[in-house]
């Protein structure tokens, strides 16, 4: 074979991860699940109870099979992008080696280009070697590629909103929740803003009252998440594998100990509340809490990339969806039956108590740190995939090692991770922003985006590769009718958020 080809050939073959970066398909799993089961879960309780069971269960897993599909729209445009990629490598190494081969004579006996044993084109049941998952490409390269300047500038916005709204209500819910287990409770008469800023943080008469004030306690622990935590943003993912296992093992617990704790009452005291089957005005606060909770899609890209063996991933993480929803099931029932009156969040139903016995309050303390446990481990992948994305925004990703170091590791962490600690430092009541990120940006990353890359993606690879070369990590989902109803849908999620927030305002 003529040595021209060989690097085609090389390039075909070779995965683009390093074997020592890569992990298994169950730990891709963990680091899903840990992704999506964040602070979202803890709303579901009290949404079931005011939307009813029927509906909510009905709800819950239409949602979730909605987030699934473009989950699989997400892979497919990765795949994509990376036959672009490989594509143009492939041109290059062409265009160098026929002007190598005009200068250097070969006595070897040339053969057509598609005779080699890796055809560029490939029959329609033989699966092409261009598309593959090995190469990250973050959903900002995606848009590079296949979307327009307007669409570019649109994804950006709505990317940069999320994801900068999301830091920002983790690194508030993580020092409230703290500062919630270690000052005193708050006597029933303080309960305005100010009141809260300048209030105690311990039952104490000190004579210096500023260094104890609730304010002061959320900033320590504001900084001191920050320090423990931020130092993981200046590496990949990978980096986090222990946090991850870590935290998996803690959230399995704390949702074993809730919905063991809520049948103990059930079956002790019977049920203290009968939600409703079907009631529809809890829907537009049913919906934002159901389509907050099953959010990954933006951090996906940097997850599934090091996994090995992708070759049944679609279904993989279609049981990560289904366990899922069977445990944010088990939560919501038992919770919604259980108490007669549920909080917003869910942990605080198990907030700490003037009970004696000892192995009672670990479980109380254990349980209101929930949120901590949660957030500390998808606070350093959201913020990743924020840094990652916001290179491809500002740099030329196909040379990343051309820049200088400042460049490559030090500016973008910090440009991710500083400006929701400074908000959240001087703003710790951020009810606004939780609103607006999780409904209308939420809608724009889990619906609008990825059903866009795909369609725009399928497009070009098709004008690029011809129909012939075959994408194994297509969609099942591929009819264009499936992209129509996720539009359609988008736009009613909108009007329901919409409605929620008028409610809540009148």
């Amino acid at each position: 074979m003529p040595r021209r080809f060989w690097g085609i050939r090389r390039l075909l073959r070779m995965p683009v991860t390093e074997a020592g970066d890569q992990y298994s398909i169950w730990v891709g799993l963990i680091y899903i699940f840990n992704l999506i089961v964040g602070t979202g879960a803890l709303t579901l309780p009290a949404a079931f109870a005011r939307a009813g069971w029927g509906l909510s269960t009905i709800s819950l897993v239409f949602l979730a099979f909605m987030s699934f599909m473009n989950a699989t729209y997400v892979i497919e445009t990765m795949a994509c992008a990376n036959a672009v990629y490989k594509w143009k490598r492939i041109q290059s190494i062409k265009r160098d080696s026929v002007q190598d081969h005009d200068d250097h004579e070969s006595d070897e006996p040339s053969r057509p280009f598609n005779d080699m044993e890796e055809p560029l084109v490939c029959g329609a049941s033989i699966p092409s070697r261009y598309y593959s998952l090995d190469r990250r490409v973050e959903l900002g390269e995606m848009a590079n590629l296949f979307l327009n300047k307007t669409g570019r500038t649109m994804f950006y916005c709505t990317l940069c909103v999320y994801l900068y709204g999301d830091l920002s209500i983790y690194s508030a819910a993580v020092a409230k929740s703290v500062m919630d287990v270690v000052c005193s409770t708050i006597p029933a008469n303080m309960t305005n803003v100010t009141d809260w800023d300048a209030l105690p943080c311990f039952n104490s008469s000190s004579a210096d009252p500023e260094a104890y004030t609730r304010m002061g306690c959320y900033r320590v622990a504001l900084v001191t998440f920050a320090a423990a935590i931020g130092p993981f943003v200046f590496f990949n993912v990978q980096k986090t594998k222990y946090l991850q296992l870590f935290t998996t093992g803690m959230r399995w617990l704390a949702f074993t100990i809730m919905i063991s704790i809520a049948i103990h009452l059930l079956i002790g005291s019977g049920a203290q509340s009968r939600p409703p089957a079907f009631d529809i005005t809890g829907t537009p606060t049913l919906f934002g809490a159901c389509v907050y909770s099953f959010m990954c899609h933006h951090s996906l890209p940097g997850l599934i990339s090091p996994i090995r063996g992708k070759s049944r991933l679609g279904l993989h993480i279609a049981l990560d969806y289904a366990l899922i929803s069977v445990f944010y099931l088990l939560l919501a029932f038992t919770g919604a039956f259980a108490f007669a009156h549920l909080n917003d969040l869910y942990t605080l139903n198990f907030i700490p108590t003037d009970n004696d016995n000892l192995f009672v309050k670990i479980i109380e303390y254990f349980l209101t740190l929930f949120p901590v446990f949660t957030l500390s481990t998808s606070y350093p992948i959201i913020a990743i995939t924020l840094r990652n994305n916001l290179q491809s925004l500002f740099l030329d990703m196909t040379r990343l090692e051309s820049y200088n170091f400042f460049l490559r590791k030090l500016l973008f962490p910090v440009v991710a991770v500083a400006p929701p600690l400074i908000v959240t430092y001087f703003l710790e009541d951020i009810g606004i922003l939780i609103e607006f990120t999780g409904s209308y940006a939420g809608t724009g990353i889990q619906y609008l985006i990825p059903t866009f890359l795909v369609l725009c993606a399928r497009r070009y690879c098709t004008t690029l590769l011809g129909l012939g070369v075959v994408n194994q990590y297509k969609s099942p989902f591929s009819n264009i009718a499936w992209a129509v109803f996720v539009l359609l849908w988008s736009f009613i999620c909108v009007v329901l958020v919409s409605v929620n927030i008028i409610q809540k305002k009148s």
